[in-house]
């Protein structure tokens, strides 16, 4: 159950191991027809996937309208287990139409929290870590988070991040990554990257500025893949102008944009995926928000500031050596894991279909037949 690209991405490598047992369900709730058919090529084929199409709407109307499609398709999966994926508006759709169906519930990403109650997502982490009968969290610290809100343990597998082993498969080679640089006239090490897509920061036309003129007064060349909705509304606020002095691009494959992001000297961005990204690749990044679920890469990979001044600070700390912050960053291991996370969520999403735990114990009800 997914609906926008992130989850796709992080999802493949579950529809790769699931193969013709697993059915997609996509929402669409980030529906742009250019970034969507760019990542769907390259998601493997799963045995069935059902395209709802919610874009566009309130997110409430999306979450009536989701949960409600979502119901319909799951009738037809008697004795499903259903997999959602992060904190979306589609996530807690699917969370509760899998509840209304009395199938088990499997939170991918589960604990992550930013106690941050303006923030939507955070609510939405909250209720579906709840009612999953199984939460995967990728982190030791989203595991305590998700004790200490009294989730029993045996309903919570440590399983790392499935990202580790999205950006394994994509990234490209050497002579294919050189040609990408080469053609969008970039030298490695010697730009920074940027994206910007959060309603905090994009909604607000005076965050949205202040944003773009310190992007725009760095003292190296700016990429920025811009994002449907951040150009939608840099139209709309009369900010055309505050592109000037930035290299905007249009929204990269996940590959390429991996690509970018590898050679990048800094990463300035809004993007939660991103900042698990970083941590793999080995790059510096400056998150322009309120605050963070994922506090595991602040003061090593990443530095957390709001729009303003301090955006161009941190980016100058992250340029004074980038050689030895490259280094450095090279020596730490990302708190998100290694190896095979998809492996160890399937197996304890096996056990779950058995209708045992993580600890081996029968569960109540909820054994697939």
């Amino acid at each position: 159950m997914c609906g926008t690209r992130p989850e796709l991405i992080k999802l493949a490598p579950l529809i790769r191991h699931f193969g013709e047992r697993a059915s997609v369900i996509y929402t669409g709730q980030h529906y742009d027809r250019s970034m969507y058919s760019i990542i769907r090529r390259d998601v493997a084929e799963p045995g069935s996937f059902h395209e709802l199409a919610l874009g566009g709407m309130r997110r409430g109307a999306q979450l009536g309208q989701a949960v409600d499609a979502v119901d319909g398709v799951l009738g037809g999966h008697p004795g499903a287990v259903v997999l959602v994926q992060g904190d979306t508006t589609s996530a807690l759709a699917g969370a509760l139409a899998a509840n209304a169906n009395d199938l088990p519930l499997v939170h991918v990403e589960a604990g992550l929290r930013s106690f941050d109650r303006a923030m939507p997502e955070e609510h939405n982490r909250v209720v579906i870590d709840h009612l999953a009968d199984l939460c995967c969290a990728p982190t030791a610290l989203n595991r305590d988070n998700l004790l200490a809100e009294r989730i029993p343990r045996g309903r919570i597998a440590v399983t790392g991040n499935t990202v580790v082993e999205a950006l394994a498969a994509a990234l490209p080679g050497v002579e294919e990554e050189g040609a990408l640089l080469a053609a969008h006239g970039l030298a490695a090490d010697n730009y920074v990257l940027a994206t910007i897509h959060r309603p905090e920061n994009v909604d607000d036309p005076g965050a949205l500025r202040t944003i773009l003129a310190e992007l725009g007064n760095l003292p190296l060349p700016v990429v920025l893949p811009l994002h449907p909705r951040t150009a939608k509304r840099v139209t709309a606020f009369g900010l055309r102008d505050c592109l000037a002095a930035l290299r905007t691009i249009e929204p990269q494959s996940y590959p390429a944009f991996l690509a970018l992001a590898r050679n990048a000297a800094v990463v300035v961005s809004d993007s939660g995926g991103l900042q698990e990204e970083v941590s793999v690749l080995k790059r510096p990044i400056v998150v322009v928000r309120r605050s963070t679920e994922r506090p595991e890469i602040e003061g090593s990979f990443g530095t957390l500031v709001p729009p303003g001044p301090r955006i161009r600070t941190e980016v100058l700390r992250w340029l004074d050596d980038v050689g030895r912050h490259r280094a450095r960053l090279r020596e730490i291991p990302s708190p998100y894991g290694t190896g095979s996370p998809s492996s160890l969520i399937a197996s304890a999403v096996d056990a779950l279909a058995r209708g045992h735990d993580v600890d081996g114990r029968p569960l109540v009800g909820h054994a697939v037949g």
